[in-house]
């Protein structure tokens, strides 16, 4: 039995990577590759050069974002598998990544730059994890990215909960209004990029009422918890 590829795409705030982490942790053989943490070090890596956001905005217009990539030295690895990016050598922490402006300047890059070297690159780049692992991806587009996905799912929340989830991440440090505020205009963002998009295969999985993380994974599990078992069979 081949190995499968599950894309897991999601509402801001709805709990995403988490849930992508806790899949990792039961499902045998499996792999989490963080598709949105690739264009994340892509911004990052420019703003960090001195770029600013309405730079970006202005200048990255029909760019070529792969090789943007490249020139900013940008590598991707898997280690204990999960994502791991480095740029110019020095890998990226979690931190920088998920910084509500990388957010947001990603969310506003990429329905103007050229995705489409860089979503070739996915592909080739999931083929190869394939052969050896089952792969979970994260991300946005993966529909695009990927069409064979074996499964496609979209984590919706309720604005409420997606905000109170937050505020909890941020540990009280932002506040309410602004991280609300924050995620209305990523949603709007995330809308005017073409992402949310639900296809023929996709599957919804609201995951509002949901206590753990573990419960979010679990609802997902009992969709492709019938391909694992085939595999062992």
């Amino acid at each position: 039995m081949e190995n499968i590829v599950i894309g897991i795409e999601g509402l801001v705030g709805a709990g995403k990577t988490a849930i992508c982490k806790e899949l990792l942790n039961k499902i045998p053989n499996s792999m989490l590759l963080q598709g949105g943490n690739l264009y994340r070090a892509i911004v990052y890596g420019l703003m960090s050069s001195g770029a600013s956001l309405e730079e970006l905005k202005k200048n990255m217009n029909n760019v070529d974002i792969k090789e943007i990539m490249e020139k900013l030295k940008i590598t991707i690895s898997i280690e204990n598998r999960d994502t791991v990016i480095y740029l110019d050598g020095k890998k990226i922490d979690e931190e920088s990544l998920q910084s509500t402006n990388a957010s947001i300047a990603v969310s506003e890059v990429s329905h103007i730059a050229d995705n489409t070297s860089l979503f070739i690159f996915a592909r080739k780049l999931i083929d190869g994890f394939k052969e050896k692992y089952n792969v979970i991806v994260s991300g946005r587009a993966l529909m695009e990215i990927y069409p064979n996905l074996d499964y496609h799912f979209l984590v919706t929340a309720s604005l409420d909960e997606r905000v109170r989830r937050k505020c909890i991440k941020y540990n009280g440090e932002v506040p309410e209004e602004k991280v609300r505020e924050n995620i209305i205009k990523r949603d709007e963002l995330q809308e005017k990029s073409g992402f949310y998009k639900k296809y023929e295969k996709t599957i919804v999985v609201d995951v509002t009422d949901c206590e753990t993380i573990e419960e979010g994974a679990e609802k997902i599990l009992q969709y492709v918890n019938k391909s694992l078992t085939l595999q062992t069979v």
